[in-house]
């Protein structure tokens, strides 16, 4: 890899992260270098307008991230709308496209959240979990064939359609996912909801599949 490449999109994770800005100096720490190299990284960055600085001259995300961020599943994200904000508002609750990153990770590709619900959960486009913890990664895992060692709820989401996780993404909170059909093994996506309580389980669930078909159908008539 080039190192120096690395260290500044280590920057720009860091600064995804802290969207109250960030100092030289925290930057540097957090990236484990010098504050003169922490430095010409950000100047770089700046000079691209992948981040800029506030009257504090704290760090943050700057608006080309936006130009190179568009293109990325413009057509996933664009047919998948819709039908999150149905589902959202038909549930009362967030409704996320989650898509496979890697074979360990999935992020977080679209997050609506519910126009008439008093309460709902909320979390940042873009969060990076693990393929294995969380609903989504394991309505993912479902859609795959067996492995040994792969966690029952992996079985238990193959037989039913939707899987089901609690406070493994978001502390007490319940998700319901279901693999959207038609992506291949590598490019895999799911829809899902995040809630406090779940009081019917496979209401929630239909639902969740439901949308999750609905978005593999649009995608095979685009």
């Amino acid at each position: 890899m080039s190192k120096t490449l690395h260290l500044g999109l280590r920057v720009l994770e860091l600064l995804a992260e802290r969207p109250d800005g960030l100092s030289v100096t925290e930057v540097a720490a957090g990236i484990d270098v010098h504050r003169t190299v922490a430095h010409r990284l950000l100047r770089t960055l700046e000079a691209h307008h992948l981040c800029r600085r506030d009257k504090l001259k704290r760090f943050l995300p700057g608006s080309g991230l936006v130009t190179l961020a568009a293109p990325v599943e413009r057509d996933l994200r664009a047919l998948a709308a819709p039908v999150l904000e149905e589902l959202a508002d038909a549930v009362g609750a967030t409704a996320h496209l989650v898509v496979q990153e890697t074979d360990t990770h999935v992020r977080s590709l679209l997050v609506v959240q519910p126009q008439n619900a008093a309460v709902h959960v909320t979390f940042r486009t873009g969060q990076l979990d693990s393929i294995d913890q969380g609903s989504a990664g394991l309505a993912m895992l479902a859609a795959l064939p067996h492995r040994t060692g792969e966690r029952p709820e992996v079985g238990l989401a193959r037989e039913r359609g939707f899987a089901h996780s609690f406070g493994e993404v978001i502390p007490a909170v319940h998700g319901i996912s279901a693999v959207v059909p038609g992506r291949r093994a590598g490019s895999l996506a799911s829809i899902g909801v995040s809630v406090f309580q779940v009081t019917d389980e496979t209401a929630l669930g239909s639902a969740v599949r439901g949308a999750a078909q609905q978005l593999g159908a649009l995608l095979r008539e685009s």
